[in-house]
């Protein structure tokens, strides 16, 4: 797949982008190379291969991703930070209704 200069002046257009015709062109080769690049991944043979979770699993297979505990830390407080609050019910905010 390719484009053309008209291509990429219309996408400029409508990107709101002032370019120079050598802008113009230089955005054509470079587009045109994202392309050429995108249809050489296409043609990989990828039948077989599965999908990672995360790409170090194809290197080792017992690594698991680092995360911390999921625990909680700090005490609920939200009682102490809505006392501030112009209207609180049920532990949410009450705000005027601003669309009808």
């Amino acid at each position: 797949m390719s484009i053309e200069l008209s291509d990429v002046k219309r996408l400029a257009i409508l990107a709101q982008l002032d370019l120079t015709e050598a802008q113009s062109l230089q955005t054509l080769e470079k587009l045109n190379g994202i392309f050429a690049l995108v249809e050489q991944l296409k043609a990989v043979d990828t039948t077989g291969v599965e999908p990672l979770s995360q790409p170090n699993a194809a290197y080792e297979e017992h690594l698991a991703l680092r995360l911390r505990d999921d625990i909680v830390t700090e005490p609920n407080r939200r009682d102490d930070y809505q006392k501030s609050a112009p209207a609180a019910q049920d532990g949410l905010y009450l705000v005027p209704k601003v669309i009808e």
